[in-house]
Protein backbone atom coordinates (compact mmCIF):
# COMPACT_ATOMS: atom_id res chain seq x y z
CA UNK A 1 0.00 0.00 0.00
CA UNK A 2 1.46 3.66 -0.72
CA UNK A 3 2.32 6.14 1.65
CA UNK A 4 -0.52 8.07 0.79
CA UNK A 5 -2.69 5.06 1.87
CA UNK A 6 -0.75 4.13 5.27
CA UNK A 7 -2.47 4.37 8.47
CA UNK A 8 1.25 5.60 9.54
CA UNK A 9 1.58 8.65 7.63
CA UNK A 10 4.71 10.57 8.34
CA UNK A 11 4.31 13.38 6.12
CA UNK A 12 2.35 16.17 7.75
CA UNK A 13 -0.81 16.34 9.82
CA UNK A 14 -3.68 17.67 9.25
CA UNK A 15 -3.25 21.65 10.52
CA UNK A 16 -6.48 23.01 10.99
CA UNK A 17 -7.47 26.30 8.77
CA UNK A 18 -3.34 25.79 7.16
CA UNK A 19 -2.48 26.28 3.73
CA UNK A 20 -4.20 23.19 2.07
CA UNK A 21 -7.38 23.76 4.35
CA UNK A 22 -7.94 27.43 3.14
CA UNK A 23 -7.58 26.25 -0.17
CA UNK A 24 -9.58 22.99 -0.06
CA UNK A 25 -12.81 25.43 1.82
CA UNK A 26 -12.71 28.05 -0.96
CA UNK A 27 -12.46 25.73 -3.87
CA UNK A 28 -15.16 23.84 -2.49
CA UNK A 29 -17.39 27.67 -2.21
CA UNK A 30 -15.89 28.37 -5.86
CA UNK A 31 -16.70 24.86 -7.05
CA UNK A 32 -20.46 25.63 -5.56
CA UNK A 33 -21.26 28.77 -7.11
CA UNK A 34 -20.22 27.48 -10.80
CA UNK A 35 -22.16 24.19 -10.13
CA UNK A 36 -25.29 26.27 -9.54
CA UNK A 37 -24.50 28.75 -12.12
CA UNK A 38 -23.91 26.01 -14.60
CA UNK A 39 -26.91 24.00 -13.62
CA UNK A 40 -29.29 26.77 -13.58
CA UNK A 41 -28.22 27.49 -17.42
CA UNK A 42 -28.48 23.96 -18.76
CA UNK A 43 -31.64 23.32 -21.01
CA UNK A 44 -31.30 19.66 -21.91
CA UNK A 45 -32.66 18.17 -18.60
CA UNK A 46 -30.84 14.76 -19.21
CA UNK A 47 -27.44 16.67 -18.31
CA UNK A 48 -28.81 17.68 -15.09
CA UNK A 49 -30.34 13.88 -14.43
CA UNK A 50 -26.93 13.20 -14.84
CA UNK A 51 -25.23 15.47 -12.69
CA UNK A 52 -27.56 14.48 -9.88
CA UNK A 53 -26.89 10.65 -10.64
CA UNK A 54 -23.36 11.49 -10.62
CA UNK A 55 -23.34 13.52 -7.34
CA UNK A 56 -24.94 10.47 -5.75
CA UNK A 57 -22.29 7.75 -7.36
CA UNK A 58 -19.80 10.24 -5.52
CA UNK A 59 -21.24 10.28 -2.04
CA UNK A 60 -21.84 6.23 -1.95
CA UNK A 61 -18.57 5.59 -4.07
CA UNK A 62 -16.40 7.86 -1.33
CA UNK A 63 -18.11 5.81 1.51
CA UNK A 64 -17.23 2.32 0.19
CA UNK A 65 -13.90 3.15 -0.72
CA UNK A 66 -13.53 4.53 3.08
CA UNK A 67 -14.70 1.16 4.16
CA UNK A 68 -12.24 -0.65 1.70
CA UNK A 69 -9.45 1.73 2.95
CA UNK A 70 -10.31 0.72 6.62
CA UNK A 71 -10.74 -2.87 6.23
CA UNK A 72 -7.35 -2.78 3.80
CA UNK A 73 -5.25 -1.20 7.07
CA UNK A 74 -6.89 -3.08 9.67
CA UNK A 75 -8.60 -0.31 11.31
CA UNK A 76 -12.79 -1.22 10.75
CA UNK A 77 -14.52 -1.74 13.60
CA UNK A 78 -18.32 -1.92 14.39
CA UNK A 79 -17.95 0.17 17.01
CA UNK A 80 -15.97 3.64 14.93
CA UNK A 81 -16.87 2.76 11.57
CA UNK A 82 -20.70 2.13 10.52
CA UNK A 83 -21.93 5.12 8.60
CA UNK A 84 -23.88 6.20 11.98
CA UNK A 85 -22.58 9.83 12.74
CA UNK A 86 -25.28 12.15 11.40
CA UNK A 87 -22.26 13.12 8.62
CA UNK A 88 -22.41 9.11 7.63
CA UNK A 89 -26.39 8.83 7.67
CA UNK A 90 -27.24 12.09 5.17
CA UNK A 91 -24.41 10.76 2.64
CA UNK A 92 -26.96 7.92 1.85
CA UNK A 93 -30.25 10.00 2.83
CA UNK A 94 -28.36 13.45 -0.12
CA UNK A 95 -27.65 10.31 -2.68
CA UNK A 96 -31.58 8.93 -2.36
CA UNK A 97 -32.78 12.38 -1.93
CA UNK A 98 -30.67 13.08 -5.69
CA UNK A 99 -32.31 10.49 -7.47
CA UNK A 100 -35.53 10.16 -6.30
CA UNK A 101 -35.91 14.06 -5.48
CA UNK A 102 -38.09 13.49 -3.02
CA UNK A 103 -39.20 16.63 -0.85
CA UNK A 104 -39.94 14.71 2.07
CA UNK A 105 -35.99 13.92 2.49
CA UNK A 106 -34.96 16.65 1.40
CA UNK A 107 -36.66 18.39 4.62
CA UNK A 108 -34.40 16.59 6.53
CA UNK A 109 -31.31 16.51 4.63
CA UNK A 110 -31.23 20.19 4.65
CA UNK A 111 -30.56 20.70 8.17
CA UNK A 112 -28.09 17.36 8.70
CA UNK A 113 -26.84 18.23 5.17
CA UNK A 114 -25.84 21.68 5.93
CA UNK A 115 -25.69 21.70 10.03
CA UNK A 116 -24.11 18.16 9.97
CA UNK A 117 -21.28 18.74 7.34
CA UNK A 118 -20.53 22.13 7.53
CA UNK A 119 -19.20 22.01 10.52
CA UNK A 120 -16.82 18.98 9.85
CA UNK A 121 -15.75 21.54 6.62
CA UNK A 122 -14.25 23.86 9.35
CA UNK A 123 -12.79 21.04 11.56
CA UNK A 124 -12.40 17.96 10.15
CA UNK A 125 -12.45 14.70 12.56
CA UNK A 126 -8.60 13.67 10.48
CA UNK A 127 -5.21 14.43 11.70
CA UNK A 128 -3.91 13.27 7.92
CA UNK A 129 -2.96 16.29 6.20
CA UNK A 130 -2.22 16.43 2.21
CA UNK A 131 -2.50 14.78 0.33
CA UNK A 132 -2.98 11.41 2.38
CA UNK A 133 -6.28 9.49 0.91
CA UNK A 134 -8.16 10.66 3.99
CA UNK A 135 -7.99 14.29 3.58
CA UNK A 136 -9.34 13.84 0.47
CA UNK A 137 -12.14 11.41 1.42
CA UNK A 138 -13.12 13.62 4.10
CA UNK A 139 -13.74 17.05 2.03
CA UNK A 140 -15.20 15.10 -0.57
CA UNK A 141 -17.60 13.29 1.54
CA UNK A 142 -18.52 16.05 3.70
CA UNK A 143 -18.18 18.55 0.40
CA UNK A 144 -20.29 16.51 -1.60
CA UNK A 145 -23.15 16.56 1.22
CA UNK A 146 -23.51 20.04 1.55
CA UNK A 147 -23.32 20.35 -2.75
CA UNK A 148 -26.13 17.99 -2.35
CA UNK A 149 -28.10 20.04 -0.23
CA UNK A 150 -27.32 23.48 -2.61
CA UNK A 151 -27.81 21.62 -5.55
CA UNK A 152 -31.81 20.34 -4.19
CA UNK A 153 -31.91 24.31 -2.87
CA UNK A 154 -30.77 26.44 -5.85
CA UNK A 155 -30.88 24.26 -8.79
CA UNK A 156 -34.00 21.92 -8.32
CA UNK A 157 -35.74 24.82 -6.00
CA UNK A 158 -36.98 22.90 -3.19
CA UNK A 159 -37.06 24.94 0.11
CA UNK A 160 -37.13 24.39 3.67
CA UNK A 161 -40.53 25.33 5.85
CA UNK A 162 -40.74 26.24 9.86
CA UNK A 163 -42.34 22.84 10.01
CA UNK A 164 -39.18 20.90 8.32
CA UNK A 165 -36.76 22.22 10.36
CA UNK A 166 -39.43 21.02 13.64
CA UNK A 167 -39.31 17.68 11.95
CA UNK A 168 -35.17 17.88 11.31
CA UNK A 169 -34.71 18.48 15.32
CA UNK A 170 -37.15 16.09 16.46
CA UNK A 171 -36.15 13.43 14.17
CA UNK A 172 -32.46 13.96 14.81
CA UNK A 173 -33.37 13.41 18.84
CA UNK A 174 -34.89 10.45 17.90
CA UNK A 175 -32.26 8.89 16.07
CA UNK A 176 -30.10 9.91 19.70
CA UNK A 177 -32.25 7.89 21.72
CA UNK A 178 -31.65 4.98 19.22
CA UNK A 179 -27.65 5.56 18.86
CA UNK A 180 -27.27 5.84 22.46
CA UNK A 181 -28.09 2.22 23.56
CA UNK A 182 -26.06 0.99 20.27
CA UNK A 183 -23.15 2.85 21.59
CA UNK A 184 -23.03 1.22 25.04
CA UNK A 185 -24.12 -2.28 22.95
CA UNK A 186 -20.79 -1.95 20.77
CA UNK A 187 -18.46 0.44 22.84
CA UNK A 188 -19.22 3.35 20.33
CA UNK A 189 -19.14 6.95 20.14
CA UNK A 190 -21.50 7.22 17.52
CA UNK A 191 -22.57 10.91 17.12
CA UNK A 192 -19.93 11.93 19.72
CA UNK A 193 -22.39 11.75 22.95
CA UNK A 194 -20.83 8.98 24.72
CA UNK A 195 -17.39 11.72 24.52
CA UNK A 196 -15.95 14.56 22.46
CA UNK A 197 -13.92 14.09 18.92
CA UNK A 198 -9.86 13.10 19.26
CA UNK A 199 -9.45 16.41 17.26
CA UNK A 200 -10.48 19.75 17.64
CA UNK A 201 -13.78 20.72 17.30
CA UNK A 202 -16.85 22.94 18.88
CA UNK A 203 -17.39 20.33 21.22
CA UNK A 204 -14.34 21.21 23.17
CA UNK A 205 -16.27 24.64 24.12
CA UNK A 206 -18.76 23.10 25.61
CA UNK A 207 -18.53 22.25 28.86
CA UNK A 208 -17.78 18.38 30.18
CA UNK A 209 -19.23 15.28 29.44
CA UNK A 210 -22.60 14.76 29.38
CA UNK A 211 -23.41 18.11 29.85
CA UNK A 212 -21.88 19.21 26.39
CA UNK A 213 -25.01 16.99 24.60
CA UNK A 214 -27.28 19.84 26.76
CA UNK A 215 -25.02 21.92 24.71
CA UNK A 216 -24.91 20.24 21.37
CA UNK A 217 -28.99 19.81 21.77
CA UNK A 218 -28.99 23.95 21.89
CA UNK A 219 -25.92 24.62 19.36
CA UNK A 220 -27.46 22.00 16.63
CA UNK A 221 -31.37 24.35 16.67
CA UNK A 222 -29.47 27.56 16.68
CA UNK A 223 -27.86 26.10 13.68
CA UNK A 224 -31.09 24.74 11.98
CA UNK A 225 -32.67 27.98 12.43
CA UNK A 226 -29.27 30.10 11.02
CA UNK A 227 -29.91 27.64 7.75
CA UNK A 228 -33.57 28.62 7.38
CA UNK A 229 -32.74 32.09 7.92
CA UNK A 230 -33.21 33.21 4.72
CA UNK A 231 -36.29 31.59 4.30
CA UNK A 232 -37.88 32.50 7.24
CA UNK A 233 -37.02 36.00 6.26
CA UNK A 234 -38.13 36.31 2.77
CA UNK A 235 -41.53 34.86 3.88
CA UNK A 236 -41.91 37.85 6.74
CA UNK A 237 -40.58 40.09 3.79
CA UNK A 238 -43.47 38.90 1.20
CA UNK A 239 -45.88 38.80 3.76
CA UNK A 240 -45.57 42.15 5.33
CA UNK A 241 -45.46 43.70 1.53
CA UNK A 242 -48.87 41.91 0.42
CA UNK A 243 -50.40 43.77 3.90
CA UNK A 244 -48.84 46.91 3.06
CA UNK A 245 -50.85 46.09 -1.01
CA UNK A 246 -53.87 45.34 1.15
CA UNK A 247 -53.64 48.07 3.07
CA UNK A 248 -53.63 50.84 -0.08
CA UNK A 249 -55.90 49.41 -1.54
Amino acid sequence: MGKYFSIDYLEGEFVLFGTSHIIVLVTLAVLNVLMVVWQRNVKNEAVRTGFRYGLAALLVLQEISLNVWRLSTGTWSVAESLPLHLCGIAVFVSAITLVTKSYKLYEIDYFWGLAGAVQPLLTPDSTYGFPHYRFFQVFVSHGAIVTACIYMTLVVGYRPTLKSLWKAFLLTNAYMLIIAPFNLLVGGNYLFICRPPDTPSLIDYMGPWPWYILSLEVVGLVFFFVFYAPFGIKDLVVRWKRRRAEAVA
